[in-house]
């Protein structure tokens, strides 16, 4: 019998990724950002979230993708990591998914050298590919 895990999944122009469940705190819709002077340019701003300060990190950028555009504002993906909680910035949210090992694959060649830095794996599903990614190395900037 395979494991089966559960992913929350979100979007980036086309491309749909996943988060485990157990790393996901909340989820909610763009909020303003306090901008931080000299912070890497992946590091959009900080968010208040009732009376927690947290740092809002733009996904896109973190993977050199293009920017999103003006007229869209981005949803938030509070995570947990190791050390701290931070807000990943997403073009739009998914649903929770639970998917087997039996369709997970390592991450395609096709992937620029960064995306592939940060995808451990990709599982095949009906019609799509579940990128899945790993939030210590995507909060990793050395």
């Amino acid at each position: 019998m395979s494991d089966e895990k559960q992913f929350c999944t979100f979007y980036l122009g086309d491309r749909f990724f996943g988060v485990e469940v157990e790393r996901v705190q909340e989820v909610f819709r763009y909020q303003e950002m306090t901008q931080v002077p000299l912070a890497p340019s992946v590091v959009r701003g900080l968010i208040n979230l009732r009376g927690q300060i947290i740092t809002a990190i733009d996904l896109r950028r973190r993977l050199g993708m293009k920017e999103i555009s003006e007229d869209q504002n981005p949803m938030n993906i509070v995570v947990r990591t190791d050390d701290d909680v931070v807000s990943l910035l997403v073009d739009r949210i998914g649903d929770v998914l639970e998917v087997g090992d039996e369709v997970l694959e390592p991450p395609p060649e096709t992937l620029d050298e960064i995306a592939r830095k940060l995808i451990p794996g990709v599982y095949k599903l009906n019609g799509s590919l579940l990128l899945t990614l790993d939030t210590e190395k995507t909060l990793d900037f050395s």
